[in-house]
């Protein structure tokens, strides 16, 4: 039977051997943990290769994603569906071990990571799901929900604020099933952390909350051991091991050097690490005798087997659970659910009410939610204002695991990281709320879930300057704009309840990607349609006010601006102008709509064009083009009423009036 040195050593020599080969990578951080994996992943970690979407296995995140190899090298040892040929391809094009790890492509893999510190918000949204969907659904005697969730991160994700904002919270809710193991190896790619990163870690989460692991020797695997099983003990707080390590373990000249944090070792440096080592195996050779010792296949079959016994007793005993249970962690919404939201919008349709969009989300809400028990939302401490509390919702703390509403605080970095960590868990649909000019600050989480393609919904109010008195610093003027520029993301903007609620639809059901709901803070009127422009609304844009086959201008609007618009082009169509108004509150939608409904609503033969919305005028050029003009803000807003602000800037109906008159 190899030794536990062998099997870790197994891990350094594909580690080493893969970055070579790419002469690209990290091998330093794969060589150094290499010891903890090796534990972790052999003795505690609870997984089926064959089944890498059993929904009770354990959740295993490397938030130090550069060190994606040594991910990659436990894949493949452990017998997951990721053979030798794509760890001598690691790096390159279509290969499924790419620099970093990405959800999707790889086997095995629970989420994206490589901007650090935002894998390990991710497992706190994960734990925070394993510990909420067994608070729903456990009963006495059937645990169908009982996993833990483990992450590695190194200095560099401790660094990043985020780690601040989700560890914070993580043991404020007490998640009891979090480990973190902390790669303290004292090297970033600058060189010796110590010059600029000095503070006590055992300290900093024990204020946090945490359970506190210090100073373990992370070569020792006894003390690893004793230190993982300690944790995993450990039910009313999260964990942190403190593991000290040599960054380049085995590596005569650079191991405890930054040289082989980012780099390949170099030909020679391999073949004196293997000597070092005592590996005399030629390169991406690993004998059949280690591969044996590491295949978890076995084990996690027979596990899996256990657990599909208990529940099918569960299924006995609960059927209607255990078939809700089912439903969820697919990801299928509830039967009928077309009827359902079709019965809903026609009584939004028949209330013609004048609302705020944000109020609108709020009553969508209302009638979605007990729809949806999959349903978990939160704020970045500004719920009364977001509106994203309805009837229905019952907090998440430390004492209530089944309830399906977070109280964030004023964390919106995390709040978007833990909400792609619910999504990606599975059992959930997550949405998260702040001020739409408050998503810079999570703007690297948002471009994440868009990546991973998450069903993860972003309510963001106070859109523009509408919202006043607050001023620039609150207006929202070039972030719808750079929102709808990330690939995969898509935003709304609607203009009144009846387009809100089916941009919560749409958000919903859209199972390739996140979605942003931009809200009004102001009232805004309800616009009567008829049936094919209801049906229009879940195109992206659709004609509101026609003006014969070719009109002589197109006025296109989004949320506040729309009924301005309508106002306007109503009072020029009376003075014998031929003036069209297209709502579009989905730019993204409709772009993937077919040629010819595109040309339907904004024919090629007119080029006069007006786009009009309440925000940086440069986005709209792909729609009016360089003979068309946009009415929006080109500067950073101003603090005042909203009413004066919209007159300062022309967005008006006689604004658009005088824009329509002189245009040439």
């Amino acid at each position: 039977m190899p030794t536990r040195l062998a099997k870790a050593n197994a891990l350094r020599a594909l580690s080493m051997d893969a970055v070579q080969q790419a002469n690209s990578g990290h091998p330093g951080a794969p060589m150094g943990m290499a010891d903890i994996a090796e534990v972790l992943w052999n003795d505690f970690l609870k997984h089926n290769p064959e089944n890498p979407q059993w929904p009770d296995r354990d959740r295993f995140v490397l938030s130090n994603g550069h060190a994606s190899v040594l991910l990659y090298a436990l894949l493949h040892l452990s017998g997951y569906d990721l053979d030798l040929n794509e760890i001598r391809n690691f790096r390159q094009l279509h290969s499924k071990t790419p620099g970093h790890p990405e959800y999707g492509i790889t086997p095995g893999i629970e989420t994206t990571t490589g901007p650090l510190g935002q894998g390990l918000a991710n497992a706190v949204g994960m734990a925070i799901a394993e510990r909420t969907l067994a608070g729903q659904f456990n009963r006495e005697g059937f645990e169908i929900v009982d996993h833990h969730t483990w992450v590695f991160a190194g200095d560099g994700c401790l660094m990043e604020g985020i780690s601040h904002e989700a560890c914070s919270l993580a043991g404020t809710l007490g998640l009891g099933k979090l480990t973190l193991i902390y790669d303290d190896n004292g090297i970033s790619i600058d060189g010796e952390v110590s010059g600029w990163f000095t503070e006590d870690v055992p300290q900093r989460f024990a204020a946090y909350g945490w359970h506190v692991i210090a100073a373990v020797d992370g070569h020792d695997p006894e003390q690893i051991r004793r230190a993982l099983a300690t944790a995993r003990a450990e039910m009313a707080r999260p964990s942190i091991i403190c593991c000290k390590t040599k960054i380049g373990r085995g590596s005569p000249n650079k191991e405890g050097k930054e040289s082989c944090h980012g780099a390949a070792l170099g030909v020679a440096e391999v073949a004196a690490t293997r000597l070092n080592l005592g590996w005399d195996h030629a390169p991406f050779v690993i004998p059949d005798s280690l591969y044996q010792a590491w295949d978890a296949r076995p084990a996690g079959r027979k596990r899996e087997q256990e657990w599909q016994a208990s529940f099918a007793d569960y299924q006995a005993r609960y059927p209607e659970l255990a078939e809700e249970f089912l439903r969820r962690t697919k990801g299928d919404l509830p039967q009928d659910w077309p009827g359902h939201c079709a019965e809903l919008l026609e009584t939004a349709a028949a209330k013609a009410e004048t609302v705020a969009t944000r109020k609108a989300s709020q009553q969508s809400l209302e009638k979605l939610g007990p729809l949806l028990p999959e349903l978990i939302g939160g704020s970045a401490d500004l719920a009364g204002s977001n509106l994203t509390i309805w009837s229905g919702s019952k907090d998440i703390r430390a004492n209530n695991h089944s309830g399906n509403y977070i109280y964030y605080g004023v964390r919106e970095f995390a709040m978007a990281a833990i909400n792609s960590g619910i999504a990606l868990h599975g059992g959930f649909i997550p949405y998260g709320a702040t001020f739409l000019i408050f998503s810079e600050y999570a703007r690297n989480a948002l471009r994440m879930a868009a990546l991973m393609k998450q069903r993860s919904i972003f309510v963001l109010t106070h859109d523009s300057i509408g919202l006043g008195e607050d001023g620039p610093t609150h207006q929202a003027v070039e972030q719808a704009a750079t929102l709808r520029l990330i690939p995969n993301m898509s935003v709304w903007r609607p203009a009144d309840a009846v387009e809100t609620f089916i941009a919560w639809q749409s958000a919903i059901e859209r199972r390739t990607g996140p979605t942003c709901l931009l809200l009004s803070r102001q009232n805004l009127p309800y616009i009567p349609r008829d049936s094919y422009q209801l049906a229009g609304i879940r195109r992206g844009a659709y004609v509101l006010i026609e003006a014969g086959e070719v009109p002589d201008v197109i006025l296109i609007a989004t949320g506040s601006e729309l009924g301005i618009a309508l106002t306007a082009a109503r009072r020029l169509n009376e003075e014998g102008r031929q003036v069209r108004v297209v709502s579009m509150p989905c730019t993204d939608l409709f772009d993937r709509q077919d040629a010819d409904y595109r040309e339907r609503v904004l024919p090629l033969s007119c080029r006069k064009r007006i786009a009009i919305e309440a925000g940086t005028p440069d986005y709209w050029r792909k729609y009016v083009g360089l003979d068309g003009q946009v009415l929006g803000v080109p500067d950073f807003g101003e603090s005042a009423p909203a009413e004066a602000l919209f007159k300062r800037f022309g967005l008006t109906a006689e604004g658009i009036m005088e824009l329509v008159r002189n245009y040439r």
